[in-house]
């Protein structure tokens, strides 16, 4: 996930600071484990900020240690066996398994697949077809952005050489504000929010409104579930009593945060209804009947979309890739 916490910069240094549980003590057996995130502390973590806060990891005999190090690549640690858990969204999970990393995605955390496309209400851009011939600004052609994009296309029987793809890094707040694209690749539940913030409303076409992706999630590899899957079932039912807990209890989750993401406390009033508005919409992309649980035709969905694109050779055996065995 990419974010920005408004009004503070993007150098913000790893806080670790918040990595203990809030309990007073912990057990002497308790077992640490890293766990990359992928990127600064963050609103949109509020479940496992709410998990440690609240020793459901600690009641499991474990203490987290959240890794946000730019340069950490989760998926290859845990595909070589030199960490057991990272957070990783779901095509990363299929692109490793071709590479021959035997890594497992064990529970699904985003429901949805957050990508979507925003342009300016004013600009009659509703649907995908509407793309056609348009410039659209993307951050990278690559990750899940560039992956969603690509889905978005397939779903509408559209190719990539249909738009006008222009990379613009991590600037589509301002990108769009500008004029300079007329369109931009986005997380739902996060720039559109930012822009409507700034005044100006745009147009959202979901991803996840045309095609069901496996999203975002814990990866875990092959070797950790035959040793310790009993260590797995810990993590995820810690982890799922979070975002419990944080979908109940919201404003709950975003005063623990607080603790976690530094800076959040110290931004206006105003910047702070605007994290919280984040953390609502993240909200609704972890809903489900069953947390936890993956799709698999979400998966299947995410294999045709890599093989369209050229980035699977053929088709893995999914069955291998995801599971749902280590659910409660």
């Amino acid at each position: 996930m990419r974010t920005t916490l408004v009004g503070c910069g993007l150098a913000v240094a790893v806080f670790l600071a918040g990595c203990a549980s809030g309990r007073d003590t912990l057990p002497a057996e308790l077992q640490t484990t890293r766990l990359p995130m992928g990127f600064i502390p963050n609103v949109q973590y509020a479940p496992f900020y709410v998990a440690v806060e609240r020793g459901y990891y600690a009641d499991e005999e474990l203490q987290i240690e959240f890794d946000y190090s730019f340069e950490t690549n989760g998926v290859k640690l845990v595909g070589a066996g030199e960490l057991p858990f990272s957070l990783v969204s779901g095509e990363q999970v299929l692109l490793a398994r071709a590479q021959g990393l035997p890594v497992v995605y064990v529970m699904a955390w985003f429901q949805d697949f957050p990508i979507a496309v925003a342009a300016p209400e004013a600009s009659g851009i509703r649907a995908p077809e509407d793309l056609i011939g348009k410039r659209i600004g993307i951050p990278l052609l690559e990750g899940a952005s560039y992956i969603g994009y690509r889905a978005l296309l397939h779903a509408a029987g559209m190719q990539e050489q249909d738009t006008v793809l222009d990379t613009i890094g991590f600037n589509q707040v301002e990108t769009l504000v500008a004029g300079r694209e007329e369109a931009v690749v986005v997380y739902a539940n996060n720039e559109p929010l930012q822009l409507e913030a700034r005044g100006h409303p745009v147009n959202l076409i979901r991803v996840a409104d045309y095609v069901t992706l496996a999203s975002n999630g814990l990866l875990t590899n092959e070797a950790t579930l035959t040793e310790n899957p009993e260590l797995v079932r810990s993590m995820v039912r810690a982890t799922l009593r979070g975002i419990e807990d944080t979908l109940a209890d919201p404003s709950a989750a975003f005063e623990i945060c607080k603790k976690y993401v530094e800076g959040l406390d110290q931004l206006s009033a105003e910047d702070q209804a605007l994290q919280r508005q984040i953390l609502d919409a993240s909200i609704e992309f972890w809903r489900a009947d069953r947390l936890g649980y993956s799709d698999p035709q979400a998966w299947q969905n995410m294999q045709e979309v890599l093989l369209a694109m050229g980035l699977l050779a053929a088709p893995l055996e999914l069955a291998e890739a995801f599971s749902n065995e280590y659910l409660p």
